[in-house]
């Protein structure tokens, strides 16, 4: 699983993400205080950050995986700001991503992915 998501991030893409993730995936926003449960939901949020964040700049730092969870520490620019993150992903046995909890810092860097994530996902929201 973990190498099929080190595809998407390289192609700077969600396209197949959804085939990614199970119907009872769980996200967890730094910015939004409840999870969000249902793959509709993650996918939602999960194809914003991919737009937000997944720029030039992207890189994983450090990873550490075992059987069905990772740890992936990133660091990106996003507007003039050096943003620091951790994407923590659990999956199913059958491959499925079944939790992803992202975590960013510093402060000021949450502020500037939480108005570019609202901008995107608003304009997500009024295609559909």
């Amino acid at each position: 699983m973990i190498n099929e998501w080190h595809k998407l991030m390289a192609n700077h893409s969600s396209e197949g993400l959804h085939a990614l993730l199970a119907d009872e995936v769980v996200f967890h926003s730094p910015v939004v205080h409840t999870p969000q449960v249902g793959r509709q939901i993650t996918h939602a949020y999960l194809a914003a950050a991919f737009e937000v964040l997944a720029n030039d700049s992207f890189r994983y730092v450090r990873e550490v995986v075992a059987d069905r969870d990772a740890i992936l520490e990133f660091e990106l620019e996003l507007d003039g700001l050096h943003v620091n993150g951790v994407d923590m992903i659990r999956w199913n046995e059958e491959g499925k991503i079944i939790d992803f909890k992202v975590m960013v810092r510093p402060m000021k860097a949450i502020d500037v992915v939480r108005s570019n994530m609202a901008r995107v996902l608003e304009r997500m929201k009024a295609a559909s």
